[in-house]
């Protein structure tokens, strides 16, 4: 049971950074715009989110850094798509190896450094329940508003009008600029926004789930996190699904290595990527007839007037 509440409580922490990450680029995507760029964001809030917090020694700092620094990288998307109408792909992926070079800058004196990782819930009674009790009630604060985060954001597209206003933009920028809404600064907000939780995806690394900073410490997360969003469909409750199936893909293969299975570690090692690849395949075969992809998705959008 130790070993199986060990196992549980690693999966939700993996999980974690990919659950946010994949909920703001879901709100950036049902917008229509395709940011490829949340593994330059996330290693970018990774930088300035422990040397936010190792400065002033407080977690939350840290989580402001990089939040802020992930929005500012979003803003440099933005300036590009949606100011410049330059091509969404070709700017996400400069905006990758943007975030990677400019990590490795900011971070250059942290090295080596360590931090006090963030504080955990206890519950007196509660945490202390048998197996459960740390699973459901001794957490650290990000894991509880990851979740938070994801019914937030299914409330406020689902339930709301200025959701519906954000997919109607998504699905048909033309028609929502008839109808009189304004289509860049919809798209700003959602750029922003998806930017934001890149960065506080990048900084929960250095600031819980390991209490430092090493370059190119995301290792591929903003991806997985792209194809998270394909995987749910775009629908932020199949997110929760599909963060915690590729969290606990990833903590597997560790625990493999560990318990001496017969399986050369490089291949344990790209297990979590070739699942995200199998994946992608299987759900493209399976929408052959129709994707549920919002229509203008990936579109630049120049008003007329």
């Amino acid at each position: 049971m130790e070993l199986f509440e060990a196992i549980i409580l690693s999966v939700l922490a993996a999980s974690t950074p990919l659950l946010i990450a994949a909920t703001g680029e879901l709100v950036t995507e049902r917008a229509g715009v395709l940011n490829l760029g949340v593994e330059g964001m996330m290693i970018v809030g990774a930088a300035c989110g422990f040397g936010g917090a190792l400065l002033t020694g407080s977690t939350t700092v840290g989580a402001i850094c990089g939040i802020a620094a992930g929005t500012a990288l979003s803003l440099v998307f933005a300036l590009m798509t949606l100011g410049l109408a330059v091509n969404q792909v070709a700017t996400g992926l400069a905006l990758t190896i943007l975030g990677i070079g400019l990590s490795g800058l900011i971070g250059a004196g942290f090295v080596g450094e360590r931090i006090t990782p963030a504080p955990q819930l206890y519950i007196p009674g509660l945490t202390d329940i048998p197996v459960l009790g740390r699973i459901l009630f001794g957490e650290d604060g990000f894991v509880y508003a990851s979740l938070l985060m994801v019914v937030g954001v299914w409330l406020f597209l689902y339930r709301t009008r200025s959701g519906l206003i954000i997919r109607a933009v998504g699905d048909n920028h033309v028609s929502a600029h008839a109808l009189g809404y304004p289509v860049l600064k919809i798209r700003l907000g959602a750029v922003m926004f998806g930017g934001a939780c890149a960065g506080l995806a990048g900084a929960y690394l250095p600031l819980a789930y390991t209490p430092f900073f090493v370059p190119g410490m995301t290792a591929g997360r903003g991806w997985i996190a792209l194809a998270l969003v394909v995987f749910s469909s775009w629908r932020p409750g199949r997110l929760v699904i599909g963060a915690y199936l590729f969290g606990a893909v990833t903590i597997l293969q560790l625990h493999a290595q560990g318990w001496g299975v017969g399986i050369p570690s490089q291949f344990m090692s790209a297990l979590p990527y070739l699942a995200t690849v199998i994946v992608l395949v299987l759900i493209s075969r399976a929408r052959a007839g129709g994707s549920t992809a919002p229509a203008a998705l990936g579109t630049v959008f120049v008003p007329d007037r």
